[in-house]
């Protein structure tokens, strides 16, 4: 496994030396692209638009083009003499509990592994934060750009998960967000049930990709000549037959009917996020202001 990025974090006083590496692998698909009347495998090309021409690798740079159409190229040297902090440091920017960060947020992970100099400062660090119950927000110079990230702890390995910046976020816009959707009680204690009863620790190892598994079989089925079944409507709805079940028997309950509606739970939930951002605010505002200032100590 090859480290995809070399610096330090730093942690008070303390640089700790660490290697990047990707903690994941997505498994694919194994079909490609290929011409329907000889098999041959299709390739992609790199044809420059201005000649036509096809353009080797060594050829190919970056740059940008700006409103004029005036092209600027940029050398590797350029990319390097960007004035970022974080391009061999890991910045630590505060300390937060990770359930305040929306999964949204993440982008991909990878595993920090100390230099031999940092074991002690990272296994440190790692515990702090796994005795605080506490992440670190980051930021780090990643891939020639620069971004924000998550710190934290995972079988006493420490992991950074990227993440995308807020205005990076698309907000939904969708027709049903400004109706008034009814909503019946009977229906939503019945939903909720169904849930409750659905309920488990989540253990990923007993989640299967069924789907790679079935094109295995279908491409095995192909090469040898013989033909495959495919899965009967009731087994791919069975979950959304359960729960037409749990909601028609929830209707038929001789409850009382209260209802609400989306645009009401959403105005509500809109109003509470923005009481608790301004009392962060407030919050944060009062300790900065309580706060009295050191006197720089004297040297004799």
């Amino acid at each position: 496994m090859r480290s995809v990025w070399k610096g330090t974090i730093g942690f008070g006083t303390v640089a700790i030396p660490v290697k990047l590496y990707g903690a994941t692998e997505e498994h694919g698909t194994g079909l490609h692209q290929l011409h329907l009347n000889d098999g041959g495998r299709i390739r992609m090309k790199r044809v420059c638009e201005a000649d036509g021409g096809e353009v080797p690798f060594t050829e190919v740079g970056k740059g940008a083009t700006l409103p004029g159409g005036q092209v600027v190229v940029l050398t590797d040297d350029d990319l390097g003499t960007l004035p970022l902090p974080t391009t061999k440091a890991i910045q630590i920017r505060e300390f937060a509990p990770l359930d305040q960060v929306d999964p949204i947020y993440f982008g991909k992970s990878y595993y920090l592994e100390p230099e031999p100099v940092g074991t002690r400062p990272y296994v440190l660090l790692a515990e702090a934060l796994r005795e605080s119950g506490k992440v670190a927000i980051v930021q780090i110079a990643l891939r020639q750009r620069e971004t924000m990230a998550v710190l934290r702890v995972r079988e006493h390995v420490l992991m950074l998960n990227t993440m995308l910046w807020p205005d990076e976020i698309r907000t939904p816009d969708f027709p049903f967000l400004d109706d008034d959707v009814p909503v019946q009680l009977r229906e939503l204690r019945a939903a909720t049930k169904l849930i409750d009863k659905l309920a488990t620790d989540f253990a990923p190892d007993k989640h299967h990709d069924r789907y790679r598994a079935a094109l295995d079989a279908l491409i095995t089925a192909k090469a040898e000549g013989r033909e495959i079944a495919a899965p009967t409507e009731a087994e791919q709805t069975a979950g959304v037959a359960e729960l037409l079940a749990a909601l028609q028997a929830g209707a038929e309950e001789p409850e009382e009917v209260t209802k609400t509606s989306v645009r009401r739970a959403k105005a509500a939930a809109d109003k509470a996020d923005e009481a608790k951002t301004t009392a962060k605010r407030a919050a944060a505002k009062a300790t900065t202001t309580a706060r009295p200032r050191k006197k720089p100590a004297t040297r004799r």
